[in-house]
């Protein structure tokens, strides 16, 4: 599907974070969805999807939304209940670990991305993507850099993303406390990383990611799931770049079926 820009519409710089929302409900193009991810970047943990539709004319609830990560911890708790009351719809979707190293991190992200859209009650008019195009989508569609910072809509697909992957790294910690997934999330910091080496990776860990196979091999340890051999080494695609597919495949509904699909609860 050919992406369509949308027609020119004056962006009132006073609306802030709502400008691009306002811009294309004006034209009438609502109603708007944001999607984003959370823990793309992760070598642990699944990677969270969420779609949101937010009320045209409800920014004077929503002071303070923005990126979920330049948020404290329990700023984005109250943001999260809020989307959860406020949104007309929304939904999220968990993308296990061993999916992410059976299909890459990138198709799973641009499957999870569509399927998120697909969930959502009623079909958009339009579609707000963070950071790069995802080919596929089944209404108009535009990349918007740093989303979860400009566009609202996106920012609170942030939170939803955010919030639900944590609460699941969290409760990850209580299965295997030795990786400090709790502090974390999952991540690749000096910390986890020297976990890793002490003890090996976890069956929630993404085996097809350097850190993660090499402490593995040091431990003479074997994957617990398939990995498949082109995405080996899976780099980390980073918001505003134009990131390639796993072995320059085309992002593929292969594997999609074995993906999760839940909505965020309260």
């Amino acid at each position: 599907m050919v992406i369509r820009k949308p027609p020119r519409a004056q962006v009132r710089q006073t609306a802030g974070i709502w400008a691009f929302q306002a811009a294309l409900d004006r034209r009438g193009l609502g109603p708007v969805a944001g999607v984003d991810e959370a823990g793309r970047g992760a070598c642990a943990g699944p990677l969270v999807i969420a779609s949101c539709v937010l009320k045209p004319g409800d920014a004077a609830r929503f002071e303070g939304l923005t990126d979920s990560k330049l948020l404290t911890a329990a700023a984005r708790d109250r943001m999260y209940d809020l989307v959860l009351k406020r949104a007309v719809d929304y939904a999220v979707i968990v993308v296990p670990a061993a999916e992410v190293d059976l299909i890459g991190v990138h198709v799973a992200n641009i499957e999870g991305m569509r399927r998120a859209v697909a969930r959502l009650s009623a079909h958009p008019g339009y579609v707000l993507t963070d950071g790069f195009p995802v080919p596929g989508l089944t209404a108009p569609n535009m990349p918007v850099v740093k989303g979860d910072r400009v566009a609202a809509c996106v920012a609170a697909a942030s939170v939803l993303a955010k919030v639900t992957r944590d609460r699941i790294m969290t409760s990850l910690h209580d299965e295997h406390p030795v990786y400090g997934f709790d502090v974390h999330k999952g991540y690749s910091t000096a910390e986890h990383q020297a976990a890793l080496l002490e003890h090996g990776p976890s069956a929630e860990h993404r085996w097809s990611y350097a850190n993660v196979a090499s402490a593995a091999a040091r431990h003479g340890l074997t994957a617990p799931h398939r990995v498949a051999r082109d995405v080996l080494s899976a780099a980390v695609v980073q918001n505003g770049t134009s990131p390639q597919t796993s072995g320059g495949r085309l992002a593929t509904r292969r594997g999609a079926d074995s993906m999760s699909t839940t909505r965020a609860e309260a």
